[in-house]
C-alpha cells in the first residue's frame, strides 16, 4: 500500500469517527437543553395555567409530571403521542381523561428511555400525578400485563386511574414491536 493510500485512508477514518463523536454529542447536548426546556415550560404552565411550549416551533406543551420516588422517577408529560412528542419525554394520550383528573388517563413512553423504569414498578407502589393546575394525584400500582397492540382499547372511568404503556419487550433490538407493556394503577383519595 502506497504512502499516499494510507494517508487518505487515516484521513477519512478519522474524519468519519470525528463526525460520528461529534454527532452524538449532539444529540446528547440536545437532549440535555431539551430537558432544561421542558422544566422551564412546565414551571410557567403551573404559574399561568395555559399551554406553554418548550420552544418555539413545538407542536406539544407539558400537561403533567410524572413522579415516582423510589426509583428516582421525574418526568414532564408532553400532550400527544407522536414519535416527535416521545422523543422528549411521555406523552398524554389525547383521547384519556386530563393528567390528575377523575377518568381514565393513559401515558405512552419509549420502552428504552422516559419509561424504562416501568419493568422495575411493583404492586403497591405509588406513582404521583401533578395536573397543570398544580394539584397532585397519587396512584397505586395494581399490576402489569402484555397484550397485543392491536387489542388496546379505552375503557372509561369515572374515578381517577392510570395506565402506563410503552413497547415490549424492553431489550429487543427492533422497533415497533407488536407488543405493549402496560401497567396499570387506580388513584388514592385525598
Amino acid at each position: 500500500m502506497s504512502k499516499w493510500l494510507l494517508r487518505i485512508t487515516a484521513f477519512v477514518l478519522l474524519a468519519g469517527g470525528s463526525f460520528l463523536l461529534a454527532d452524538g454529542c449532539w444529540i446528547r447536548t440536545k437532549a440535555v437543553l431539551a430537558q432544561i426546556l421542558l422544566q422551564r415550560a412546565w414551571a410557567q404552565t403551573l404559574q399561568s395555567g395555559e399551554q406553554i411550549k418548550p420552544w418555539p416551533w413545538a407542536d406539544t406543551w407539558p400537561v403533567a409530571r410524572l413522579q415516582m420516588k423510589r426509583l428516582a422517577v421525574d418526568l414532564i408529560v408532553l400532550e400527544g403521542e407522536s414519535g416527535e412528542v416521545l422523543a422528549f419525554g411521555p406523552g398524554h394520550l389525547p383521547g384519556s381523561s386530563a393528567p390528575g383528573r377523575n377518568g381514565h388517563c393513559v401515558l405512552a413512553g419509549h420502552r428504552d428511555s422516559s419509561f424504562r423504569f416501568l419493568q422495575d414498578l411493583q404492586a403497591g407502589d405509588i406513582v404521583t400525578l401533578q395536573g397543570r393546575d398544580g394539584n397532585l394525584q397519587q396512584y397505586r400500582v395494581m399490576g402489569s400485563d402484555i397484550r397485543e397492540a392491536e387489542s388496546l382499547y379505552l375503557q372509561e372511568s369515572e374515578r381517577p386511574s392510570l395506565t402506563l404503556l410503552t413497547c415490549y419487550p424492553f431489550h429487543a433490538l427492533q422497533s415497533q414491536t407488536p407488543l405493549r407493556y402496560i401497567v396499570f394503577a387506580d388513584g388514592l383519595s385525598g
